[in-house]
């Protein structure tokens, strides 16, 4: 059964409570994040009326304005070795201190793997085309940032005139791109430092020193790194659905919310420590660790954590598609413009999508639109209110 709980109940429940003991510790992003999750889909941000066109029927429905913010859930889920596990932990911290960073290193070091095996005539020896989308959190909204990527099964030949595709299920093999990555990521990594590009803080404030620094990423060399790869998908419509799952996803969904109280947030996560397989079960977090669990995962204003690369880069998107689809024989299509919807956009104009009546079918039409902090003039008769809050 679907939870009714949502992520913007909690904030405005204990958010005041929880930003006045942490005053001056709380970033201006993560305070605009709190107060569009909270204001969302309420008169706040306004919104708008639409009736039946149906004389008959005469069904009116107020619709409240959406607040747009890519981190709202409404709008938009042990390592063997101790000595292993801290470090992974101590790596999270530095990307955690240095998110804009590390993160952009994270997208490219994939990124640029994946294009490079693939290139390489023992391999594939085509370019291919990616679309990757970067998360940042485990099912518990622990810090664990990773990047989903998906990729076709094939890509053009280096002088363009072939499509070359892959061999049935396979593409490129999971440990050589894992070994690939690594070399990368600690390239990378270490030549940020070098740059004077990472800062460090606290617990962390001595790997501000260059020989400490190459010290501790010295373990990671040497550790196998996993890279997990899922099969292809059985049709467009599949890839589309997977897409639609992983783009916009936020944090935590608050279909996975179960209870919230003085004793609590209580919700369902999934746990893959026990035998590699998803166990879902539930957690319960002081509402204070659960707001701060949520906001860790704000990215830095204006980082695009959907990007394209290779055949999909945006500067040569549309001409290498349409190769493409000429090779492979596919008709061509009208290229649609850039979605924007992942930006943080004040939800101040009114959603003016079509929609049936519940009650006859007929198409619903706006006859009201109003401002934020208003109540609309043209209610639903008694007995008929119906608010639409999803």
């Amino acid at each position: 059964m679907r939870s009714t709980l949502e992520v913007a109940e909690i904030f405005r429940d204990h958010g005041p409570a929880w930003r006045e003991a942490n005053r001056g510790h709380v970033s201006l992003d993560q305070m605009k994040v709190m107060s569009a999750i909270e204001r969302c889909r309420t008169a706040a941000l306004g919104g708008h009326v639409a009736r039946c066109e149906n004389a008959a029927c005469g069904h009116t429905a107020v619709s409240y304005n959406s607040c747009r913010n890519r981190h709202c859930p409404k709008c938009q889920a042990a390592a063997s070795r101790k000595w292993l596990a801290d470090r992974e932990a101590e790596l999270r911290d530095v990307a955690f201190q240095n998110k804009r960073v590390v993160y952009d290193l994270l997208m490219k070091a994939a990124a640029q793997t994946t294009l490079q095996i693939a290139a390489d005539p023992r391999r594939l020896g085509a370019r291919i085309g990616i679309t990757a989308v970067l998360h940042t959190w485990g099912s518990a909204m622990t810090h664990h940032p990773h990047v989903h990527m998906i990729v076709p099964g094939g890509g053009l030949s280096p002088d363009g005139t072939r499509w070359i595709s892959s061999r049935g299920n396979f593409l490129v093999h999971v440990n050589v791109l894992a070994r690939l990555f690594r070399g990368k990521m600690l390239a990378m990594l270490g030549d940020a430092h070098d740059a004077g590009r990472l800062k460090f803080f606290n617990g962390l404030a001595g790997l501000a020193d260059r020989r400490a620094f190459k010290q501790f990423l010295g373990p990671l060399r040497h550790t196998k790194w996993i890279v997990y790869v899922k099969p292809p998908f059985a049709s467009p419509e599949a890839v589309l659905a997977y897409l639609s799952r992983y783009t916009h996803r936020v944090a935590i969904s608050n279909r996975r919310l179960v209870a919230a109280d003085d004793g609590g947030v209580l919700f369902r996560w999934k746990d893959y420590r026990e035998d590699g397989l998803a166990r879902w079960k539930t957690m319960t977090l002081s509402s204070p660790e659960f707001i701060r669990r949520f906001l860790i995962h704000v990215l830095p204003k204006g980082f695009h954590r959907i990007r394209h690369y290779g055949l999909f880069a945006n500067g040569n998107r549309v001409a290498s598609i349409a190769k493409a689809r000429e090779l492979l024989g596919v008709a061509s299509r009208v290229e649609k413009p850039a979605d924007t919807s992942g930006d943080d956009v004040e939800g101040d104009q009114p959603e003016t999508e079509t929609r049936s009546c519940p009650c006859c079918g007929s198409a619903m039409r706006i006859i009201e639109v109003f401002a934020r902090g208003c109540e609309p003039r043209n209610k639903p008769k008694p007995g008929a209110i119906r608010i639409d809050t999803s």
